[in-house]
């Protein structure tokens, strides 16, 4: 590479934008290794520090590693989130299931709230954060994920962290006994999809598997959810689910099957069917 004082970020953009093929990410990478607002950058000096690791991170999302995971966070509602291979990057679709959840947890005046597979913690932290006064437990089965969480739990501040309980364990097993019937509101992004599934290389070969396949069909989690979810809720109280389109219908039956009165599937921003909202009563 040029010497890099006498190179500035407007080149190393241009190098970036065409190896990826991406304006986009190549603004991205800039920004994340000069350290400065855009478009300012571009014609700030390429120091030696900032100019390795530039060339480090454009290699890693050359050879096909997720964006997210290169940068090493990603934004998700007003969050500024770590992510890494220990867990999924967080997406669109996920941020549209929180926003239903506040919705019901606010016409339930919810004061307890449990996110079961937290992951790196964005729904649960999404919900202490948007819902002063809420107690929020968090759980999950990866102690990996339960690190990455926890260092994100550090970055919502005091009074909203102060708020959450994050624990290790499979669904609702992880949760303290006392919580059983006292819960008004659970969230979930559990894995649903199948073991034969084909998914894009960039997820299959990055994200971790356990997060994303549930078995052979894809709906063992969130059945498993939706079966032990009614011995947990307070009365009135609801569950809402991430899933996959094509499931709006079995989901939907398996909730009236294990009790629930008020059953319905919000759409995505692409229109198609993706959280599952289950409401129980007395």
């Amino acid at each position: 590479m040029a010497d890099p004082k006498r190179t500035v970020w407007r080149e190393r953009y241009a190098e970036a934008a065409q190896r990826l093929g991406s304006k986009l990410e190549a603004r991205r990478l800039v920004e994340e290794a000069a350290s400065s607002d855009w478009p300012a950058c571009l014609d700030e000096p390429v120091s030696k520090r900032a100019d390795p690791y530039f060339a480090q991170m454009l290699d890693r999302r050359a050879r096909g590693e997720p964006l997210q995971y290169v940068l090493g966070r990603w934004g998700f509602r007003t969050l500024d989130l770590l992510v890494d291979r220990r867990v999924l990057i967080p997406r669109p679709e996920t941020e549209l299931v929180v926003e239903v959840a506040l919705d019901e947890a606010r016409r339930l005046a919810t004061k307890v709230a449990a996110d079961l597979g937290t992951g790196s913690g964005a729904i649960a932290l999404s919900l202490a954060s948007e819902l002063p006064g809420v107690e929020v437990w968090a759980t999950d089965a990866s102690d990996d994920a339960l690190r990455v969480a926890r260092a994100n739990l550090t970055g919502i501040g005091t009074f909203a962290a102060a708020r959450v309980r994050i624990v290790r364990g499979d669904w609702f097993a992880a949760l303290p006994a006392d919580l059983r019937g006292r819960l008004q509101l659970v969230v979930s992004n559990p894995p649903y999809i199948a073991d034969d599934e084909i998914l894009p290389a960039e997820v299959a070969e990055w994200e971790p598997a356990a997060a994303l396949r549930s078995g052979p069909t894809g709906l063992e989690a969130v059945a498993a959810l939706i079966t032990e979810a009614p011995d947990w809720l307070d009365r009135p109280g609801a569950l809402v689910l991430e899933i996959a389109p094509h499931q709006a219908d079995s989901a939907s039956g398996l909730a009236a099957q294990a009790g629930f009165g008020d059953v319905r599937v919000e759409p995505d921003l692409t229109g198609r069917a993706r959280a599952l909202v289950a409401r129980i009563d007395g």
